[in-house]
């Protein structure tokens, strides 16, 4: 593991990673962009650069990702998008019949994650749900606040941080 002058770690970047994240980056514009003047592929190609530069500075790539943990996102993003669309429904509900109670609270969940990776997608994912947002996340602790009561509990269930474990990201 690389150590800046900072004494943070940073992984170690092989080129051809280098090379991969920018043909990813620069094919997902390409695809999202449609726009081929000279000016805009400039600035486009600008931008995938900055944006590689940037992820190998953050450490981007001292994280590495298996196989096996590869094979299981779909899974894991297919739950999380459901989760989304329950949520979306029931504060859309809850917005146009103003009678149904709303009880915002805040709720501590200590993680099971081991990693920074894991807490992170943890907050993450929860935050993308609508009525919940991470408020904080600190050492084995999320805060989250949540706009029902019900939201909260199911949170405390912990189908969350069981999912996110399971991916076993390192």
């Amino acid at each position: 593991m690389a150590v800046n002058k900072h004494g943070q770690q940073r992984g170690v970047v092989r080129p051809l990673q280098l090379v991969g994240l920018f043909i990813a980056l620069a094919g997902i514009w390409l695809m999202w962009s449609g726009i081929f003047k000279p000016l805009l592929f400039g600035l486009g190609v600008f931008s995938c650069i900055l944006s590689v530069w940037m992820a190998q500075r953050m450490g981007f790539f001292r994280h590495t990702l298996s196989w096996p943990t590869a094979m299981r996102l779909p899974g894991y993003w297919w739950w999380v998008l459901c989760e989304i669309v329950k949520s979306s429904v029931d504060v859309a509900i809850r917005i146009l019949k103003p009678s149904m109670p709303i009880s915002p609270t805040v709720v501590e969940l200590v993680t099971t994650e081991k990693t920074e990776a894991g807490k992170v997608i943890l907050g993450n994912s929860i935050t993308l749900s609508p009525g919940t947002v991470t408020i904080d996340v600190h050492k084995d602790r999320l805060l989250v606040h949540c706009l029902t009561l019900e939201g909260a509990q199911a949170l405390q269930s912990l189908e969350a941080q069981r999912r996110t474990a399971r991916l076993e990201i390192t």
